[in-house]
């Protein structure tokens, strides 16, 4: 018999959830700790009030000790943290990695562009698991995925995301890899047909989640007036 799950929830804390077909995948164990869900996000009041099982921090700007420190700070759970590997290159990358590594990021994020060869030399010098972006099928996929010294695939490649992995998994079936959900769920059951071990999701930005509370707040005080 299956059982239910008992729900607390405080009255006073918005939660951000991840869609529940998340939970469909095998998730990726990661020093002892299950994996499923990661919210992509920088942002720190979504990342404090959101239920994804861990933090994928990868921003447009060079990766610094300062934004790392602040979202690990914050998260109250795993942060994989970005630590550049494209416009951000060379022996730079390696210190980012080692200073999110030793600030207590449980893994760190490489950039699509990133030379095999310094994934190589990083795995000798860090001992956080390695995640590799992989962003399009021209890449050299078993290169990339066996002989690269990455741990973890994630991949991000837009529409082309699901045929991806599909070519990933007719390389190895087992390998670890992250995926890009999209926007709805079909497009998140997609990517968990095709093979992937656990979703990032784009979470509705701050932005967002206030104009929401903005309009409910306008029609409660509407009501009250009447």
């Amino acid at each position: 018999m299956k059982r239910k799950t008992p729900s607390v929830e405080s009255k006073l804390r918005h939660i951000v959830k991840v869609p529940d077909c998340i939970y469909d995948v095998s998730g990726i164990t990661v020093n002892g700790k299950r994996i499923k869900s990661l919210v992509f996000s920088t942002d720190v009041a979504v990342i404090a009030n959101c239920n994804a099982d861990a933090v994928i921090a990868v921003y447009p700007f060079t990766p610094t000790l300062q934004i790392t420190k602040s979202i690990i700070e914050v998260s109250q759970k795993p942060v994989f943290a970005g630590v550049g590997g494209g416009t951000t290159a060379g022996p730079r990358v390696t210190q980012i990695a080692l200073d999110a590594e030793l600030n207590g990021a449980m893994a760190v994020v490489l950039n699509a562009p990133t030379k095999t060869k310094f994934v190589q030399e990083l795995a000798t010098i860090i001992d956080s698991p390695i995640v590799l972006t992989v962003v399009s099928l021209d890449e050299p996929l078993e290169e990339r995925m066996l002989h690269s010294g990455a741990n973890i695939i994630n991949v991000s490649g837009g529409k082309n995301t699901v045929a991806i992995i599909k070519a990933l998994r007719e390389i190895d079936p087992h390998f670890p890899i992250i995926a890009t959900g999209g926007p709805t769920e079909e497009t998140i059951k997609e990517v968990i047909e095709a093979g992937a071990n656990a979703i990032t999701y784009t979470p509705p930005t701050n932005g967002e989640i206030f104009k929401a509370m903005m309009e409910r707040y306008r029609i409660q005080c509407s009501h009250q007036e009447e």
